[in-house]
């Protein structure tokens, strides 16, 4: 076991969706609609989206010794993620997040994430010549600094790509993290926490990527809130529209948007077509309930086809 197209570091995890009409006041109490437990964690998300787009992915996460971890794995395994690098921490409970969804695709998270459910630098170091041998490494940030540094350190050693989604929990380590990148994706928040740029507009995204470009990776993926998302490599940009479509919940979107790009560079795709597949794989993600995505060909064939068209319409047909 141990070698695929792309190794996924980052979060393993429980999802509770509740969609309810409205969020109760305190002291009140409302009915929920429906509900879905399934496997999630941003680092599993984005490993089954990859698994979906026909890509072989492993994840290299945290889970407890409870059966709720058992039933987690199983759930990989089905999607066809490789889970032999993920951590079964004893004494420690499988971490929780709950999603309470409401009519107006407005979410709140609850999470239960201690400590002991997040890689350590020494999880790491324990996968180096497996980090070491995958086609590409996501390294999601949300993960501790110490493990996420560790991570891409371990990757950029052998043949891996080295992809960053997110901003790391600890500022001081962005420039090591920079250094070690050749992909970086980061919503208006994060991009801001890298750069010190407020992303409020499509300008200022070109900005921040550009900064970004400056020290270290070679593509740089930025959202812009309401607009759509920023690319730039080389001396390119590319600016791709948010897809009209009905958005029922925005969770999990930047992981199947992390998961697209990587998926179609692994394959070798010029940046522009892997854009193109990221926000495909976004926007359909935001049309369903939950993280977990849910990509086919048939249902990313219109909209990659309406991302085609504008690009054409753009002068850019890559």
């Amino acid at each position: 076991m141990g070698t695929e197209d792309v190794l996924v570091v980052g979060q393993v995890a429980r999802d509770l969706v509740l969609l309810v009409d409205e969020v109760p006041e305190a002291g009140t109490g409302a009915a929920v609609r429906s509900r879905q437990e399934v496997l999630g964690g941003k680092g599993a998300n984005t490993a089954v989206a990859l698994s979906q787009l026909g890509v072989s992915a492993g994840l290299l996460g945290v889970v407890g010794s409870d059966e709720v971890a058992e039933r987690l794995l199983a759930q990989a395994r089905a999607d066809g993620v490789d889970v032999s690098a993920v951590v079964r921490r004893a004494d420690t409970g499988t971490g929780l997040i709950v999603n309470v969804l409401d009519r107006h695709a407005r979410w709140r998270y609850l999470e239960h994430l201690p400590a002991p459910v997040l890689l350590t630098e020494a999880d790491v170091l324990a996968e180096a010549a497996r980090l070491a041998r995958a086609g590409a490494v996501v390294v999601q940030l949300q993960q501790p600094s110490a493990a996420a540094l560790a991570a891409a350190r371990c990757a950029r050693r052998g043949r891996a790509r080295v992809v960053l989604d997110g901003a790391p929990t600890d500022a001081r380590d962005a420039g090591a993290l920079l250094a070690e990148a050749d992909v970086v994706r980061a919503d208006p928040r994060e991009a801001e926490l890298f750069t010190g740029v407020r992303v409020d507009g499509v300008d200022a995204a070109v900005r921040a990527g550009r900064e970004l470009l400056g020290r270290g990776p070679r593509l740089v993926a930025l959202g812009v809130e309401g607009e759509g998302n920023v690319f730039v490599w080389g001396r390119e940009t590319l600016f791709l529209p948010l897809l009209s479509t009905e958005v029922v919940d925005t969770t999990g979107a930047g992981d199947a948007f992390t998961a697209g790009l990587t998926a179609a560079l692994v394959r070798g795709a010029r940046p522009a077509e892997a854009a193109r597949l990221a926000v495909a794989s976004a926007g359909l993600t935001v049309a369903r309930a939950g993280g977990r995505p849910c990509l086919s060909a048939p249902a990313l064939r219109d909209p990659l086809r309406r991302l085609a068209r504008h690009a054409e319409r753009a002068g850019r047909g890559g």
